[in-house]
């Protein structure tokens, strides 16, 4: 089929033709949104799930909900290791001077700059090479104690009460939230905790894997009193077929059912694989119809192409004996494995082993889904592993 016309969309955090299976949690962020607008009280929400579940599309979906909605949008993406301060920089600085309009000197807005110079304080930030500043001085005695959490709080209060006098609400969508250390989380808890007591029009949602819960109630005992932890997994049978289905047909081809199947079984419901074995099915098929044949072949163009990158700069960030963790956890199968056993096949006191699974969680390959087991993050990595094996 014409491949220009090809309506999968195989990307990291790229919307797909049709969101199925997510109308749930998008109508808990639109009500959000809603209840927020109108002044009343509602949960921000920490999306959760593994790799390739559709985490990054969603808030996207939710960014733009909030824009139709009137409301000003910032995203940030959490990275290993990067400065939260950084980032909260640049977003609130955007946030406050969209809402510094001509014409409209109000002083909540030139407050929220006041305090945000303040939180600035003496870090040099930058964009592009060039530096920034907001042409004001800082208010003194806010965001300017250097205890972070209460400056945090500080610079996001100032931020929403700004927003409440301009009258254009605020949300912040961070991504890969699980990077951020425990006391960066605890900042934005406690930010988001005081905003929340004062009713004000800002909300935050974040995404990240499986082990944020944990990370957030162990930063702030309260927090999930303030947000709602909404788990995204691999879509069900039907859903998967619909997202299959719908975006051939409304390029007027169609799918077979042992296509569907044959995708289906391949991809286990997850939604990046899902489109990804939808992409290729539909360049290989030779006619206007996707046949079971044409989607069988799809599988061994779409293994080949994952285990080339999607699989592969994954693994590649990986020590010897990372890998060696990752090799015997793959080899005792599919789902959660018992740390201990991991130790056991790899002959090794499971102590020793302790710095290795820590540094694979933080790095986001693993996590901890009870106490004393470990999984893939990255869904179908074992069977990326268990095929790495058998390499020479």
């Amino acid at each position: 089929m014409d491949t220009y016309s090809n309506p999968f969309n195989p990307g990291a955090g790229v919307s797909p033709p049709e969101l199925a299976g997510r109308s749930e949690v998008l109508e808990q962020a639109v009500t959000a949104l809603e209840r927020t607008k109108r002044g009343r009280h509602a949960k921000s929400l920490m999306i959760l799930g593994l790799r390739g579940v559709g985490k990054t599309v969603l808030l996207n979906e939710i960014g733009r909900e909030a824009n139709t909605r009137g409301y000003l949008v910032e995203q940030i993406e959490a990275r290993d290791g990067e400065d939260l301060r950084q980032l909260l920089i640049h977003a609130l600085r955007r946030v406050l001077l969209q809402l510094d309009r001509p014409g409209h000197a109000i002083e909540a807005v030139k407050k929220g700059l006041r305090v945000l110079r303040s939180f600035i304080g003496r870090v040099t930030v930058s964009t592009g090479g060039v530096d920034v500043t907001l042409g004001v001085d800082p208010e003194p005695g806010h965001a300017d104690s250097g205890d972070f959490e209460a400056d945090v709080k500080d610079v996001l209060v100032a931020t929403a009460q700004a927003a409440k006098e301009a009258k254009r609400p605020v949300v912040l969508l961070i991504d890969e939230l699980q990077y951020v250390s425990r006391e960066e989380l605890a900042a934005l808890i406690r930010g988001m905790h005081a905003v929340n007591q004062d009713g004000l029009p800002l909300l935050l949602f974040g995404a990240g894997l499986p082990q944020l819960a944990g990370q957030a109630g162990d930063a702030k005992s309260y927090a999930e009193r303030l947000f709602d932890f909404p788990r995204l997994d691999r879509l069900e049978k039907e859903d998967a077929y619909k997202a299959i289905r719908e975006p051939v047909e409304v390029e007027r081809a169609r799918i077979d059912d042992g296509a569907l199947e044959e995708i289906f079984a391949q991809t286990r419901g997850y939604p990046y694989f899902l489109q990804e074995w939808g992409y290729n099915a539909w360049n290989i098929a030779n006619s206007d119809v996707i046949t079971e044949r044409d989607a069988k072949v799809a599988t061994n163009q779409s293994i080949r192409k994952l285990d080339e990158s999607f699989f592969r700069v994954r693994f590649d960030r990986l020590t010897p004996l990372e890998r060696d963790y990752m090799r015997y956890l793959a080899e005792l199968g599919e789902g959660p494995q018992r740390s201990s056993d991991v130790a056991k096949a790899m002959d090794r006191n499971a102590r020793s082993l302790g710095p290795t699974r820590d540094n694979l969680i933080k790095k986001g390959m693993i996590y901890a889904p009870e106490h004393g087991q470990v999984a893939f993050t990255v869904p179908l990595f074992d069977e990326f592993m268990r095929r790495e094996m058998q390499l020479p």
